[in-house]
């Protein structure tokens, strides 16, 4: 019997190349899709996987894609950036491109590959975010793009049921990936358009977000584990939705977005959260890592 195909985006590094690495160790013939000519070579030689040189938001690469990974049986939608920084104060060219790689590049793959995954009764995964569920100040960008990512997720996996493709969310929040890690440097560089006026104008959501990033990296879960829902999402016989990863986005998931003094000092949960968290607490146990939401 011939092993399973898996075309994985953004698998140059991070939660990419962590879930590429488990799936070629469980036997898939694994199509990494990476941004350079060295990014391939490194994958390449790592992990044993087949590469494909991938941009998400160039048509030509992705009119090439469906030839160059033949027939496949499920796709992980990866690829991803972060924006960052008071909508008011983005530059709308980073917002379209937030958008394009985040949303558009999403589609562009899926559609190349669709009638190959309908061919086999294949599986998509993209991976969200928990940001997808809760908006925060200073990430309306990233927000906005996963958002519409849940969207089309929830909307694509109605209608291509009917040929038993499945599709599933993965939802991390911070990952211990070089993006976290470079998380410091890529905000301050989201900063500097803003005008001296914004500055004032966002000086507490500004040092917020800054505290913010510090306490991410360090709640932040191995890639690994992000690697595992995927792998669940792609293998369960009945696969979720929606996988939760950590137990930060739990506590995040069900609470609403945080009012703009939570992000200078402590708030306390809203009342109504707090009495659903008590009775929560008081039926189940909640597991660190990877939760399914139907």
């Amino acid at each position: 019997m011939s092993s399973r195909t898996v075309l994985i985006t953004g698998a140059g590094r991070g939660i990419g190349l962590a879930t590429a690495r488990r799936f070629a160790n469980d036997g898939w013939d694994v199509v990494a899709g990476v941004r350079s000519e060295a990014d391939a070579d490194r994958v390449s030689s790592e992990i044993g996987a087949r590469t494909v040189q991938l941009d998400i938001t160039e048509q030509a690469h992705i009119d090439a894609l469906a030839d160059a990974v033949g027939e496949v049986d499920a796709l992980v939608n990866n690829a991803g950036v972060v924006v960052a920084g008071p909508v008011e104060g983005v530059p709308l060219e980073r917002l379209r491109w937030q958008l394009e790689v985040n949303v558009v590049g999403q589609v562009a793959v899926t559609q190349a590959l669709l009638p190959a995954l309908r061919r086999r009764r294949g599986r998509i995964v993209f991976v969200s975010s928990v940001s997808g569920r809760v908006a925060t100040p200073m990430t309306g960008a990233y927000n906005a793009s996963k958002f519409a990512l849940e969207g089309l997720a929830d909307a694509l996996r109605m209608e291509v049921a009917p040929w038993g493709v499945r599709v599933s969310l993965v939802e991390p929040a911070q990952t211990a990936t070089d993006m976290w890690g470079e998380a410091d440097d890529r905000l301050e560089a989201d900063l500097e358009p803003l005008t001296d006026e914004q500055r004032r104008l966002y000086a507490d959501h500004i040092a917020g977000a800054r505290k913010v990033v510090k306490v991410s990296q360090r709640m932040a879960v191995p890639a690994e584990d992000v690697a595992g829902a995927i792998q669940r999402a792609l293998t369960d016989s009945r696969p979720r939705a929606r996988y939760v990863v950590g137990l930060g986005p739990k506590v995040q998931a069900g609470r609403p977005s945080p009012p703009p003094r939570c992000w200078t000092r402590p708030c306390a949960p809203p009342p109504a959260y707090a009495a659903r968290a008590r009775t929560r607490s008081t039926k189940s146990e909640v597991s660190p890592t990877v939760t399914p939401i139907t």
